[in-house]
């Protein structure tokens, strides 16, 4: 692990295994004290991940909301915020999303070659840039973001990413909040996507806390040997 980031990827989902639904523009799988707890661990990573289509269709900020932990990241002499890092294929972003447009903080955005051109005309100096190959690999954006000074990642998704970092071999750590409701539609995205992936029957991820949240339960999984008592309570 050491040429690339610590890396804890954080979902959350339905009893029945889904993070969105079709029928609702915001689906609740979270609450204040979990939203709050996530804060935690972002203000504790040096960059946090979310595909592009989480940023088309979420638009999300992802800043640390705490005052307080920006304060205490800037006396340190980091960003009030980590690195924002996104990966797509196609550069279908939009410039005025709020993820290049809130927070004063690098923006990465990892683009197959082919749409590399068309993304950095679009972003100009919104965000930096990077080919990453005919095809994104996240093993090979792990190891760039290593190089970038990036030691400690946090991935929030969505699905397609979440499957990538997992099927690849290439996280450390799982934070996985489950709420107490039931979706039940064939239309809604689950947590990952059909693939092939290292934990099985023959190699099971060890369960190292489970903790309630108010109405949720937060389930953290050890997926590599990095993940020790040490590690994982810093990523708290």
């Amino acid at each position: 692990m050491a040429d690339r980031p610590y890396t804890v990827l954080s979902c959350g989902m339905s009893i029945d295994g889904y993070i969105d639904c079709p029928s609702i523009n915001r689906l609740p799988l979270s609450n204040e004290a979990d939203f709050d707890r996530v804060d935690g661990v972002r203000a504790h990573c040096d960059a946090i991940m979310v595909g592009a289509a989480t940023v088309r269709n979420d638009n999300p900020r992802l800043l640390v909301r705490s005052a307080q932990r920006r304060r205490q990241r800037v006396a340190l002499g980091l960003a009030a915020s980590p690195v924002k890092v996104t990966v797509t294929n196609s550069g279908c972003l939009n410039p005025e999303s709020v993820f290049f447009t809130a927070g004063e903080v690098e923006k990465l955005v990892y683009c197959a070659s082919p749409a590399v051109p068309a993304t950095r005309a679009r972003l100009e100096h919104l965000a930096t840039v990077i080919d990453a190959g005919p095809e994104v690999a996240m093993r090979w954006i792990t190891e760039d973001l290593h190089q970038r000074g990036i030691c400690a990642l946090l991935v929030e998704g969505g699905g397609s990413v979440h499957t990538q970092f997992l099927t690849a071999d290439v996280a450390d750590e799982l934070q996985l909040v489950v709420a107490p409701l039931f979706v039940g539609d064939p239309q809604a995205h689950r947590f990952v996507n059909a693939g092939t992936f290292p934990w099985k029957p023959g190699r099971r991820a060890p369960l190292v806390e489970v903790r309630q949240i108010g109405d949720v339960v937060l389930l953290r999984y050890a997926l590599s040997q990095a993940c020790d008592e040490q590690v994982l309570r810093v990523a708290r």
